[in-house]
């Protein structure tokens, strides 16, 4: 009988398409994919450890496995298990840990699959994390997330990510194109790039400083490929957005005017503390080139609350800074210590009651600026992809500039692309609207 194999993945995008890729190692092994709920021979996990959360929910995890199959082998891979391997190894149930480089190597260490009294563990030192490995994700038939870049070479003093992925690599321009032209041939509308400094594109493979291609040229390349609709850039520094790539998004055919750029604090004083590569005063630049270029561009922030040494004056600047500002959406982080990182040796550690008294109150204005936005958006014209899931009897879909809308539940117009007119924000904060066309690219 085929040996069944299920997977779980916590943290960012770049983790879901790594995941992927992972998997069809498995299938082409001959191995059957079932879902993390049912009964498997092998579960693999994929941890995450930006937040202390990701790593306390490994646990739990590994318990859901135990329970589908208590004779079942469990592998975790990813960011913690790079970081803490001997951690993880120690975990009840847990039999294999695989790092950086090992975790795309993962049938080869699946000859045996008895239980084992400890969890193995095979885990490189990150310098040796010096080759690139691509992959995408496909989430749900109407977006595929694509890796192009992984590691990072900043050496921001809050954040684990550089030991856990090592140096910045990139992949080649030839084999994204590769990647992008196969999503395309799957029938998906949508491709989110994704990588853990897309910004960075084009350091060679082996931590080559010299850029083969610039992120503009990635860019330009992707937007000719047939048969993608929709192309979305995930998360890039303010730093390496340049005026170029927002210009060309403005007038290309695919990308879509959304972007997402991390903050992390509107305070100069904790972005120097931080090691950032910026002031607030470049931020407020990238974002006005934004509005200047694409008036309905959606603008998300990410925001950390807490960062050692945060002053009641520093988080107010820092909220005051993002209530004036012409963005969207907020993703509000409170700062957790992570161990060998600069940050957790700081002293003025904020108070974790204060910390969460910041985290809800900009929750609360990110709640506010995207009603702003939505409302801002009310009686223009868009183009609506719809999801697959069938939420309480409605479909939701987004616009290209990422409005989230709702209409009641049609299978038919799942993976579709319609043009609507968006008319009113309903009670759940979601955007009621009226077809102008339907199925406009079937």
């Amino acid at each position: 009988m085929q040996k069944q194999v299920a997977f779980y993945t916590l943290g960012c995008k770049l983790n879901f398409s790594e995941t992927s890729t992972i998997a069809r190692s498995f299938e082409n092994e001959g191995f059957d994919r079932v879902d993390f709920s049912q009964r498997a021979d092998i579960y693999v996990i994929n941890t995450c450890s930006v937040t202390e959360n990701a790593d306390k929910r490994f646990k739990t995890i590994v318990k859901q496995a135990q329970k589908s199959n208590p004779d079942a082998f469990v592998v975790a891979v990813g960011c913690y298990a790079q970081l803490k391997p001997e951690e993880l190894a120690d975990v009840d149930g847990v039999d294999l840990v695989l790092g950086a480089t090992e975790k795309f190597k993962i049938t080869d260490y699946l000859n045996d699959l008895s239980k084992n009294e400890r969890g193995e563990v095979h885990s490189c030192e990150i310098e040796e994390a010096d080759f690139y490995v691509g992959s995408y994700a496909i989430g749900d038939r109407t977006r595929a997330f694509l890796k192009v870049q992984d590691g990072c070479d900043y050496k921001c003093t809050y954040c684990t990510i550089p030991l856990a992925r090592g140096i910045s690599r990139s992949d080649s321009l030839e084999n994204v194109l590769k990647n992008a032209k196969e999503i395309a041939s799957k029938d998906i509308k949508e491709i989110v790039l994704t990588g853990v400094n897309i910004g960075d594109y084009g350091k060679g493979e082996f931590g080559n400083k010299r850029h083969e291609h610039t992120f503009l040229d990635l860019v330009k390349a992707l937007d000719g490929v047939d048969g993608i609709h929709r192309l979305r850039i995930s998360s890039i520094e303010p730093n390496l957005l340049k005026n170029e790539t927002i210009d060309f998004v403005a007038q290309s055919n695919s990308f879509v005017p959304h972007f997402h750029i991390p903050l992390q604090s509107g305070s100069d004083v904790i972005l120097k503390q931080m090691r950032r590569r910026y002031l607030s005063n470049l931020y407020v630049d990238r974002v006005k080139r934004i509005k200047q270029t694409m008036p309905h561009a959606c603008i998300g922030v990410d925001v950390i609350v807490g960062f050692p040494g945060e002053t009641e004056e520093h988080f107010l600047e820092t909220y005051h800074f993002l209530n004036e500002l012409d963005i969207s959406y907020l993703h509000v982080f409170t700062y957790s210590e992570r161990d060998n990182t600069l940050a957790a040796e700081m002293s003025n550690a904020v108070p974790k009651n204060i910390r969460s008294k910041r985290s809800k109150m900009l929750r609360g204005l990110s709640v506010k600026k995207r009603r702003a936005f939505y409302e801002s958006q009310l009686g223009s014209k868009r183009t609506v992809l719809f999801e697959g899931e069938n939420k309480s009897g409605y479909i939701h879909g987004f616009t290209e500039n990422y409005v989230k809308v709702k209409a009641p539940w049609n299978p038919e117009l799942v993976n579709t692309l319609h043009k609507i007119e968006l008319t009113q924000i309903d009670e759940d904060g979601l955007v009621r609207f009226e077809f102008i066309s339907q199925n406009i690219m079937a």
